[in-house]
């Protein structure tokens, strides 16, 4: 098409077979869209586009994205406020003709199965944060596994008793993401063989899967893209592989001794008992 269309804190730049939106940063800026930074999305992953009037002379212009072609949007499942939407863009209404226009030239640029779920995702994965510190853990992807480290101050005697989680992609059918911006917000890896998304019985504050947002920690542009990032790297990893019994690498030897220390802590509080802190204080020296 080779068309742009600027609006409020982004800028769509239409090719001959996807369109690329630049996000901008800034304080107004929706803190998720500078996260993303820019994304590149074909036209096969979009379902249709909307023009509506909106608040105080303006347009808002939306890409619908077909189910199923987007991680974010995936992983999302409907939690993001309107304003954080990044196929939503606000113009001034003396624009109204451009973006008709536009809207009419997308759509018949769109596929014949537009009105159908995709079955692979078709806009890469985000770019943005591949760690973020919850309420009670910090959490890291490196693109072959998930590791969710515990905090001393915020992290459950469950979850410290289940120790440091390394999650190799092999044993992960999905991610579940409930937004921050809610009550109950949290992030659960979501096990091959295990509860799928939304039917754990554990709760999440006792789940060593799950690591909890709130007061401040597991912000949206931080925890969802991170999600989106795992979720697309479980479905396009392929055939699942046996499991062996992965560990990570050396550890850092303070952090080790300040762990022992915190298990010791534990034990004598009566939340470990003798083999359970034998058998944790074990493992972490094994990472020395």
């Amino acid at each position: 098409m080779g068309d742009v269309l600027a609006g409020n804190h982004a800028v769509w730049e239409f090719g001959s077979d996807s369109v690329v939106i630049r996000f901008e940063r800034g304080i107004r800026a929706p803190r998720l869209w500078g996260a993303l930074g820019q994304r590149r999305v074909p036209y096969a992953a979009l379902s249709d586009v909307t023009l509506t009037p909106g608040k105080r002379d303006t347009l808002v212009w939306r890409a619908v994205p077909r189910p199923g072609a987007d991680p974010l949007v995936e992983a999302a499942t409907g939690q993001l406020r309107e304003t954080s939407d990044p196929y939503r863009l606000v113009l001034p209404a003396d624009r109204a003709e451009q973006a008709a226009e536009l809207a009419e030239n997308l759509r018949s640029a769109l596929g014949p199965d537009r009105d159908e779920a995709a079955n692979r995702f078709l806009v890469p994965p985000p770019e943005g944060p591949r760690q973020f510190k919850g309420y009670d853990a910090r959490a890291a992807f490196d693109g072959s596994a998930v590791t969710l480290r515990w905090s001393r101050t915020g992290a459950s005697s469950a979850k410290w008793k289940a120790g440091d989680q390394y999650v190799p992609l092999e044993a992960l059918a999905g991610v579940e993401w409930r937004s921050p911006e809610a009550p109950g917000g949290h992030l659960r890896l979501v096990r091959r063989g295990g509860p799928a998304a939304g039917d754990a019985t554990v709760p999440p504050d006792l789940d060593p899967d799950t690591v909890l947002f709130g007061m401040g920690s597991g912000a949206v542009h931080e925890s969802l893209p991170f999600a989106a990032a795992v979720l697309h790297a479980v479905r396009t990893k392929g055939p699942a592989l046996p499991v062996a019994a992965v560990r990570p690498g050396r550890g850092d030897p303070a952090d080790i001794a300040d762990r022992i220390r915190h298990l010791g802590d534990l034990h004598r509080a009566g939340l470990l008992t003798d083999d359970e802190f034998t058998a944790k204080k074990a493992e972490l020296l094994a990472l020395l």
